[in-house]
């Protein structure tokens, strides 16, 4: 089962609807492990020691940093970007379906825009 690890200005709805959903799910959002105010660089390279594909809806920065990351060789477990305009409970079902359906490490290297089309 994919390890998570949700951004900090993640929406919270959708992590207590992950929750709900799926109990036994793996997630933890970066302020629970004592990041809240860490720059991308850093929380991607947490998420990385920690081998957590990351959510974010941060398309701006975190996805160039998880890019430059990759491209400098470094571990990098992979980022789920989640529009904010997509409906709560259409993102849980895409953050489900992936976990449901991945294999761990199979996103290593990758940043993917959900919906998945």
């Amino acid at each position: 089962m994919l390890r998570l690890a949700a951004d900090e200005n993640f929406n919270n709805d959708i992590v207590r609807g992950l929750l709900r959903r799926s109990p036994g799910l793996n997630i933890v959002r970066v302020q629970d492990a004592g990041l809240s105010g860490a720059d991308d660089l850093t929380i991607l390279d947490w998420a990385a020691r920690e081998g957590r594909v990351l959510l974010t809806h941060d398309v701006a920065t975190m996805t160039r940093h998880a890019y430059d990351r990759v491209e400098a060789g470094q571990a990098m477990p992979g980022v789920f970007e989640i529009p904010r305009h997509l409906p709560t409970g259409d993102a849980i079902e895409e953050i489900l379906l992936l976990v449901e359906c991945s294999q761990e490490g199979e996103w290593e290297g990758q940043v993917r825009y959900l919906p998945l089309q």
